[in-house]
C-alpha cells in the first residue's frame, strides 16, 4: 500500500502530444500509460528519446481512436500512431509465447494486465509505467533499483536472455549509460548464456555496442570483457586485454590501455571506435628485445586492416569506417617529427581534412592512457601541431588536389594527352605545393609541369 501511495506522489511531465494518446486511450475506456526508458530517464532527470505508450486496447481498436497510424509492429502488438511529423510506438499489454530463436516470440497473447506486461520487460528500471491518473506504476521494484544504481532482470535472468540474447549487451549498455553495477545474479546468467549473442544480427550487435561506446563510461566494455561478451562479439579486444605491454611509455595491457583512452575523447561515434581500435593490431605485432621490452612495430596498419574488417562484419556505414581507419592508420602519425607546416600540409593531405581535425583529440587521448613518461613533451608537441595546423587553415594553404591552382583541363590545354599521366602529373604538382605553397599559381605550376615533363 505504501509504495502505490508513494506511487501517486510522483509526477512526471509527459508532453503534450504523449499525453493526447493516453487520454484519448482513457477516454475511449481502455487503460494506457507511458512505459519503459522515457518514465525511467523522466524519474532521473534526463531527457528521453521516445515516449512509448503500453494500454489494454488492441491494435485495431488503436487505430480506429487516431486518423494516421502505421503498422510498425503490428504481429507484436505494436501500432506508431502519428501526431504530426511525431511517432509514438502504442502496444497493447502483452504475453510473450514461448522464443525460439533467441530473439522473437513464437506468439503473442494479449492480456488485460498490465502486471504481466511489465512482467516481460527485460530490466526492472525499464519495467515501470506511469499516466496522471495512477502515477508511478512500479510492481517490480525499478524505482528502488534505479536510486541504487543496479541494472537487474526481471524475474529470473535466465528466462529474460534466453528470450532475447540482445538483453545481454543491453545490460552492459544500459550500465554504461546510466553508470549502474550489473546485479549479481544478472551477471552470472550473462556469464552462462553469453555465447547466445552468436544467434543476433550484426546489425543489432552494432548498435548496442554504439551506444555502449558513446556512453558516459566507455570503459565499461570491461565488463562486458570480464562477463565473456566481447569473447564472442569482439574477440580482438580479448587478445589485446590479454596482451601485456613493458615498456616506459606503458603502465597497462594493450587492452587497459585502450579503455583508459575511450574516456579521454568526446562521446562521439568516430572518435570512439578509434580509440577502440586505434591499438588493435598490437597483438599481431608484438616483439620482445632481449632487454624483455615490448615493441609493436607497424601495429597502426595493421591496427587499420583489423578495424576495417571488424566494421564491415558488424555492418558500420562506410562513411564511419573510412573516417575510422584513416585516423586509426595514422593515430601516431608525426611523434617522431619536430612538426613544421609542411609535415601538417602533408599529414592532411594523408589523412583527409575530414577526419585530420579529430586526429588532436585521438593523440590526447592516447597520450593520456599512457605512462606519464615524457607526457609533458608530448603534450607540448601536440599543441605545435595544432597551433601549425591553424595556421595551416587560416592561410587557406594548398591539402588537397581540389585547392591546387591548376586543373587537368588547364594541363591539356598546355599539351598534356588526357590519362593516367596526367594523373599522375597533378599528384607530382601537389607533392611540390604542400612542401611550397607559395608554387600554388596556375603560371608557376604550368611552369613546373612543363619542367617535369621535359
Amino acid at each position: 500500500m505504501g509504495r502505490q501511495n508513494l506511487g501517486r506522489d510522483i509526477k512526471i511531465a509527459v508532453p503534450g502530444k504523449a499525453r493526447h494518446i493516453v487520454k484519448t486511450l482513457q477516454a475511449a475506456g481502455f487503460e494506457a500509460y507511458v512505459v519503459g526508458g522515457c518514465v525511467r530517464d523522466s524519474l532521473m532527470g534526463r531527457e528521453p528519446e521516445d515516449w512509448d505508450v503500453t494500454t489494454s486496447a488492441r491494435p485495431e481498436q488503436v487505430k480506429a481512436l487516431f486518423p494516421y497510424t502505421v503498422d510498425t509492429g503490428i504481429k507484436h502488438g505494436t501500432v506508431t500512431v502519428m501526431l504530426g511529423k511525431d511517432g509514438f510506438e502504442v502496444t497493447t499489454y502483452r504475453i510473450d509465447g514461448k522464443y525460439e530463436d533467441n530473439r522473437h516470440p513464437k506468439e503473442v497473447i494479449y492480456t488485460p494486465s498490465l502486471r504481466e506486461d511489465l512482467r516481460r520487460r527485460d530490466f526492472t528500471v525499464n519495467a515501470m509505467a506511469y499516466n496522471d491518473e495512477k502515477g508511478l506504476v512500479d510492481y517490480y521494484r525499478g524505482m528502488e533499483d534505479m536510486e541504487i544504481g543496479v541494472v537487474r532482470c526481471v524475474g529470473v535472468p535466465e528466462e529474460r536472455f534466453e528470450e532475447d540474447a540482445l538483453r545481454i549487451m543491453r545490460a552492459v549498455r544500459f550500465s554504461a549509460q546510466l553508470g549502474f553495477h550489473i546485479d549479481s545474479f544478472t551477471m552470472k546468467a550473462i556469464q552462462k548464456l553469453s555465447p547466445s549473442l552468436q544467434n543476433i544480427s550484426a546489425e543489432r550487435i552494432q548498435a548496442e555496442l554504439t551506444k555502449i561506446l558513446t556512453s558516459p563510461h566507455p570503459d565499461y566494455l570491461r565488463g562486458a570483457y570480464k562477463l565473456g561478451v566481447t569473447k564472442i562479439i569482439l574477440p580482438e579486444l580479448d587478445r589485446a586485454m590479454e596482451t601485456p605491454q613493458y615498456h616506459p611509455h606503458h603502465i597497462y595491457t594493450v587492452g587497459e590501455h585502450i579503455l583508459h583512452s575511450l574516456k579521454w575523447v568526446d562521446a562521439d561515434k568516430v572518435l570512439r571506435l578509434t580509440m577502440l581500435f586505434h591499438d588493435i593490431g598490437k597483438p599481431d605485432t608484438l616483439f620482445k628485445d632481449e632487454e624483455g621490452i615490448t615493441h609493436f612495430h607497424g601495429h597502426a596498419k595493421v591496427s587499420a586492416q583489423i578495424a576495417d574488417r571488424i566494421m564491415h562484419r558488424l555492418k558500420y556505414d562506410n562513411d564511419t569506417i573510412g573516417k575510422v581507419c584513416r585516423l586509426v592508420e595514422y593515430h601516431d602519425y608525426g611523434n617522431d617529427l619536430d612538426p613544421d607546416a609542411a609535415a601538417v600540409r602533408r599529414a592532411v593531405n594523408k589523412i583527409g581534412e575530414d577526419a585530420f581535425p579529430l586526429l588532436f583529440q585521438v593523440k590526447r587521448a592516447d597520450i593520456y592512457a599512457q605512462s606519464d613518461y615524457l607526457r609533458e613533451q608530448k603534450l607540448e608537441r601536440l599543441e605545435k601541431w595544432q597551433q601549425l595546423y591553424a595556421e595551416v587553415k587560416e592561410k587557406q594553404q594548398c591539402v588537397t588536389l581540389r585547392d591546387l591552382a591548376v586543373s587537368g583541363a588547364d594541363l591539356i590545354a598546355a599539351g598534356m594527352k588526357p590519362g593516367r599521366a596526367l594523373g599522375d602529373m597533378l599528384q607530382r604538382l601537389l607533392t611540390l605545393v604542400l612542401e611550397d605553397p607559395s608554387l600554388n599559381t596556375k603560371e608557376k605550376l604550368l611552369a613546373e609541369a612543363e619542367k617535369l615533363m621535359n
